[in-house]
Protein backbone atom coordinates (compact mmCIF):
# COMPACT_ATOMS: atom_id res chain seq x y z
CA UNK A 1 0.00 0.00 0.00
CA UNK A 2 1.33 3.27 -1.22
CA UNK A 3 2.02 5.95 1.37
CA UNK A 4 -0.57 9.01 1.38
CA UNK A 5 0.17 12.62 2.07
CA UNK A 6 -3.16 15.11 1.77
CA UNK A 7 -2.09 18.58 0.23
CA UNK A 8 -4.44 21.07 1.56
CA UNK A 9 -4.11 24.57 -0.84
CA UNK A 10 -5.72 27.86 -1.04
CA UNK A 11 -6.45 28.74 -4.68
CA UNK A 12 -5.98 32.32 -4.26
CA UNK A 13 -2.48 31.43 -2.22
CA UNK A 14 0.56 32.57 -3.07
CA UNK A 15 3.32 29.75 -1.55
CA UNK A 16 0.39 27.05 -2.47
CA UNK A 17 1.12 27.83 -6.36
CA UNK A 18 4.72 26.89 -5.73
CA UNK A 19 3.59 23.72 -3.91
CA UNK A 20 1.20 22.93 -6.64
CA UNK A 21 3.52 23.26 -9.74
CA UNK A 22 5.91 20.75 -7.75
CA UNK A 23 4.20 18.29 -5.81
CA UNK A 24 3.23 15.41 -8.00
CA UNK A 25 6.11 15.21 -9.53
CA UNK A 26 8.46 14.91 -5.94
CA UNK A 27 5.84 12.88 -4.86
CA UNK A 28 6.56 10.36 -7.82
CA UNK A 29 10.08 10.31 -6.50
CA UNK A 30 9.15 8.74 -3.38
CA UNK A 31 6.07 6.53 -4.37
CA UNK A 32 4.12 8.66 -2.41
CA UNK A 33 -0.08 9.64 -3.10
CA UNK A 34 -1.02 12.97 -2.80
CA UNK A 35 -4.44 13.68 -2.31
CA UNK A 36 -5.61 17.74 -2.95
CA UNK A 37 -7.82 19.33 -0.77
CA UNK A 38 -8.93 22.84 -1.16
CA UNK A 39 -10.18 24.61 1.21
CA UNK A 40 -10.48 28.37 1.96
CA UNK A 41 -8.67 30.44 4.34
CA UNK A 42 -10.63 33.35 4.44
CA UNK A 43 -12.57 31.65 7.52
CA UNK A 44 -9.91 30.84 8.75
CA UNK A 45 -8.40 34.13 9.18
CA UNK A 46 -11.62 35.67 10.34
CA UNK A 47 -11.26 32.97 12.89
CA UNK A 48 -7.96 34.95 14.29
CA UNK A 49 -9.48 38.35 13.94
CA UNK A 50 -7.95 39.21 10.60
CA UNK A 51 -10.63 40.70 7.76
CA UNK A 52 -8.02 40.07 4.82
CA UNK A 53 -4.45 38.17 3.90
CA UNK A 54 -1.76 38.45 6.50
CA UNK A 55 0.35 39.78 4.33
CA UNK A 56 -2.31 43.65 3.97
CA UNK A 57 -2.47 42.96 7.43
CA UNK A 58 1.61 43.17 8.16
CA UNK A 59 2.48 45.24 5.28
CA UNK A 60 6.65 44.16 6.15
CA UNK A 61 5.24 40.49 5.95
CA UNK A 62 3.72 41.59 2.57
CA UNK A 63 6.78 42.73 0.63
CA UNK A 64 9.16 40.52 1.65
CA UNK A 65 6.09 37.57 0.70
CA UNK A 66 6.17 39.50 -3.20
CA UNK A 67 10.16 39.52 -3.52
CA UNK A 68 10.44 35.85 -2.04
CA UNK A 69 8.02 34.80 -4.91
CA UNK A 70 9.86 36.76 -7.45
CA UNK A 71 13.25 34.57 -6.68
CA UNK A 72 11.56 31.28 -5.86
CA UNK A 73 9.80 31.40 -9.46
CA UNK A 74 13.14 32.78 -10.85
CA UNK A 75 14.90 29.96 -9.33
CA UNK A 76 12.19 27.16 -10.59
CA UNK A 77 11.62 28.70 -14.34
CA UNK A 78 8.12 29.28 -13.43
CA UNK A 79 6.24 33.02 -14.58
CA UNK A 80 5.09 35.10 -11.91
CA UNK A 81 3.04 38.15 -12.00
CA UNK A 82 1.33 39.92 -9.11
CA UNK A 83 -2.37 38.91 -9.51
CA UNK A 84 -4.62 42.21 -8.85
CA UNK A 85 -6.82 42.59 -6.70
CA UNK A 86 -4.84 40.02 -3.92
CA UNK A 87 -6.08 38.20 -2.88
CA UNK A 88 -8.42 36.80 -4.94
CA UNK A 89 -11.59 35.07 -3.92
CA UNK A 90 -10.97 31.33 -4.76
CA UNK A 91 -14.64 30.19 -3.64
CA UNK A 92 -15.62 29.58 -6.85
CA UNK A 93 -12.23 27.79 -8.18
CA UNK A 94 -12.16 25.41 -4.68
CA UNK A 95 -15.70 24.14 -5.49
CA UNK A 96 -15.24 23.54 -8.92
CA UNK A 97 -11.83 21.47 -8.01
CA UNK A 98 -14.10 19.67 -5.32
CA UNK A 99 -16.92 18.98 -8.45
CA UNK A 100 -13.96 17.79 -10.56
CA UNK A 101 -12.56 15.76 -7.61
CA UNK A 102 -16.45 13.81 -6.82
CA UNK A 103 -16.64 13.61 -10.87
CA UNK A 104 -13.69 11.71 -10.73
CA UNK A 105 -11.81 13.68 -13.11
CA UNK A 106 -8.51 15.35 -12.81
CA UNK A 107 -8.62 17.83 -10.26
CA UNK A 108 -5.30 18.93 -9.68
CA UNK A 109 -4.79 19.28 -13.49
CA UNK A 110 -7.28 22.40 -12.76
CA UNK A 111 -5.78 23.56 -9.73
CA UNK A 112 -2.77 24.03 -12.17
CA UNK A 113 -4.07 25.87 -14.66
CA UNK A 114 -5.74 28.16 -12.00
CA UNK A 115 -2.81 28.57 -10.89
CA UNK A 116 -0.95 29.33 -13.54
CA UNK A 117 -4.12 31.78 -15.04
CA UNK A 118 -3.68 33.72 -11.96
CA UNK A 119 0.00 34.03 -11.13
CA UNK A 120 1.36 33.89 -14.67
CA UNK A 121 -0.80 35.93 -16.32
CA UNK A 122 -2.48 38.13 -14.07
CA UNK A 123 -6.35 37.01 -14.61
CA UNK A 124 -8.80 36.90 -12.20
CA UNK A 125 -9.88 33.79 -10.86
CA UNK A 126 -12.99 34.60 -9.45
CA UNK A 127 -14.21 35.23 -13.22
CA UNK A 128 -16.59 32.34 -14.13
CA UNK A 129 -14.93 32.81 -18.05
CA UNK A 130 -11.56 33.00 -16.71
CA UNK A 131 -12.27 29.69 -14.72
CA UNK A 132 -14.40 27.99 -17.90
CA UNK A 133 -11.34 28.50 -19.83
CA UNK A 134 -9.37 26.94 -16.93
CA UNK A 135 -11.53 23.90 -17.49
CA UNK A 136 -11.04 23.65 -21.20
CA UNK A 137 -7.27 24.25 -21.25
CA UNK A 138 -7.22 20.88 -17.92
CA UNK A 139 -9.01 19.29 -20.89
CA UNK A 140 -12.39 18.91 -18.25
CA UNK A 141 -15.71 19.18 -19.21
CA UNK A 142 -17.41 22.56 -19.08
CA UNK A 143 -20.18 20.95 -16.84
CA UNK A 144 -18.32 21.33 -13.92
CA UNK A 145 -18.75 25.08 -13.50
CA UNK A 146 -22.03 24.81 -13.31
CA UNK A 147 -22.28 21.51 -11.29
CA UNK A 148 -19.83 24.05 -8.77
CA UNK A 149 -22.92 25.77 -7.70
CA UNK A 150 -25.02 22.46 -6.53
CA UNK A 151 -25.64 22.34 -2.74
CA UNK A 152 -23.86 19.14 -2.56
CA UNK A 153 -20.52 21.03 -3.68
CA UNK A 154 -21.02 23.94 -1.66
CA UNK A 155 -22.04 21.53 1.65
CA UNK A 156 -18.94 19.32 0.24
CA UNK A 157 -16.31 22.86 0.47
CA UNK A 158 -17.77 23.39 4.04
CA UNK A 159 -16.99 19.96 5.44
CA UNK A 160 -13.46 20.43 3.67
CA UNK A 161 -13.11 23.45 5.72
CA UNK A 162 -14.25 22.69 8.56
CA UNK A 163 -11.91 19.14 8.51
CA UNK A 164 -9.15 21.86 8.28
CA UNK A 165 -9.78 23.13 11.14
CA UNK A 166 -10.54 20.14 13.03
CA UNK A 167 -6.74 19.39 11.90
CA UNK A 168 -5.77 22.55 13.09
CA UNK A 169 -4.31 24.02 9.67
CA UNK A 170 -3.77 27.84 10.02
CA UNK A 171 -2.08 28.50 6.30
CA UNK A 172 -2.24 27.15 2.76
CA UNK A 173 -0.24 25.42 1.86
CA UNK A 174 -0.24 22.45 4.51
CA UNK A 175 0.65 19.07 4.06
CA UNK A 176 -0.59 16.20 6.86
CA UNK A 177 0.29 12.67 7.63
CA UNK A 178 -1.96 11.06 9.61
CA UNK A 179 -1.92 13.66 12.41
CA UNK A 180 1.33 15.20 11.96
CA UNK A 181 1.02 18.76 9.57
CA UNK A 182 3.79 20.47 7.62
CA UNK A 183 3.20 23.96 7.18
CA UNK A 184 4.95 26.14 4.04
CA UNK A 185 6.21 25.10 0.34
CA UNK A 186 9.67 24.81 2.07
CA UNK A 187 8.57 22.14 4.42
CA UNK A 188 7.15 19.90 1.24
CA UNK A 189 9.80 18.10 0.66
CA UNK A 190 9.86 16.99 4.78
CA UNK A 191 6.23 16.02 4.47
CA UNK A 192 6.75 13.88 1.84
CA UNK A 193 9.83 12.21 3.25
CA UNK A 194 7.79 11.42 6.55
CA UNK A 195 5.06 10.19 4.23
CA UNK A 196 7.53 7.68 2.78
CA UNK A 197 8.53 6.28 5.99
CA UNK A 198 5.35 5.98 7.60
CA UNK A 199 4.74 2.56 5.11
Amino acid sequence: MRPTLQFWFELASTYSYLSAMRIEAAAAVRGVTVQWRPFLLGPIFAAQGWSTSPFLVYPAKGRYMWRDMERLCADRNLPFVRPDPFPQNGLLAARIALAAGAAGVDMPAFCRTVYQAQFAQGYDISDPSVLATCLHAAGLPAQLLEHATTPEIKQSLRIQNDTAVALGLFGAPSFTVESEIFWGDDRLDQALEWAAATT
